[in-house]
């Protein structure tokens, strides 16, 4: 498995490639090209020009969950799609992977949207849309996660002013069951590749190892949402990824400091930004 971070909120010294609040990852596995999140805006996109990276042979594009700096760049996406179109440039229809929650309108106080901005509508004139709550498995390898059951107490969150608007215009809090994760059986254990863990990084793994069989944990790679974290889960947080014996731990996005020195202190982890690429054996 081949993980490349298309965009990250980091960058890293010497490399050239820009960074913005937001996620996108690419995937190489079992000969699939997967995308994980678009970022907020095109940014993905260039930096996968520097890295000559093709975006126009995706076979799935697969969304952690539907705020607006993991699926804005969806715009641009679509752009590069139909600007291929238009010149006669070869490239394919993608399907896009993601519960049915993702792509519905989300508020938060005066903010009229902090969701996708793009509905199912116009989104299934470029791509085949593949919606489920379940966990859906991309190669023998490669699954994407469905629903993460919320496990762990420390993991909960208070309720905030973001909410869900449905068709009718009524709209109710948001609890972000939509959110959810890749994980790759490879050679060393699983690899998990996170949006903004919203459901939390250490149920995202016990869900993990519970749909994979796999016990064996080697990386965690990804948003943790440990923003202004309460020390108590930080703490609870380090001690379980400790348990792992992480071959590494790439903790980028939504990860503010105070939560990497914590995790620094006991758990493997790694330097990571816009541009860095992991290899991960799978005896491919």
């Amino acid at each position: 498995m081949k993980a490349t971070i298309l965009v990250d909120n980091n960058t890293i010294i010497d490399r050239y490639f820009l960074g913005e609040p937001g996620l996108s990852v690419l995937i190489e596995q079992d000969g699939l090209r997967v995308l994980l999140d678009c970022g907020y805006s095109g940014v993905f996109i260039e930096n996968a020009r520097r890295m000559n990276l093709d975006l126009l042979h995706l076979d799935w594009v697969v969304l952690s969950h539907g705020h607006l700096d993991h699926t804005w760049g969806l715009a641009d996406l679509i752009r590069l799609y139909t600007e291929a179109g238009i010149n006669g440039v070869a490239h394919r229809r993608p399907r896009l992977l993601a519960h049915p929650q993702a792509l519905v309108t989300r508020i938060a106080g005066k903010i009229p949207e902090i969701g996708a901005i793009i509905g199912q509508d116009k989104l299934s004139r470029h791509f085949e849309l593949a919606p489920s709550r379940e966990p859906q498995w991309l190669s023998e390898r490669l699954v994407w996660l469905g629903e993460v059951p919320r496990r762990f107490d420390f993991e909960r969150t208070e309720a905030t002013e973001r909410r869900l608007v449905g068709e009718d215009g009524l709209s109710a809090p948001d609890d972000l069951v939509d959110d959810s994760a890749l994980a790759c059986v490879t050679d060393r254990g699983l690899v998990i590749v996170t949006g903004c863990s919203h459901s939390g990084v250490c149920n995202i793994v016990e869900h993990a190892r519970e749909v994979t069989g796999q016990e064996r944990v080697a990386d965690v790679l990804g948003g943790f949402h440990l923003l202004n974290a309460p020390a108590s889960r930080l703490k609870a947080t380090a001690d379980y990824l400790e348990a792992l014996d992480l071959d590494g731990l790439h903790a980028c996005h939504c990860t503010d400091l105070s939560a990497r020195v914590a995790l620094a202190r006991s758990c493997p982890l790694r330097e990571t930004g816009s541009g860095t690429v992991l290899d991960y054996p799978t005896g491919q």
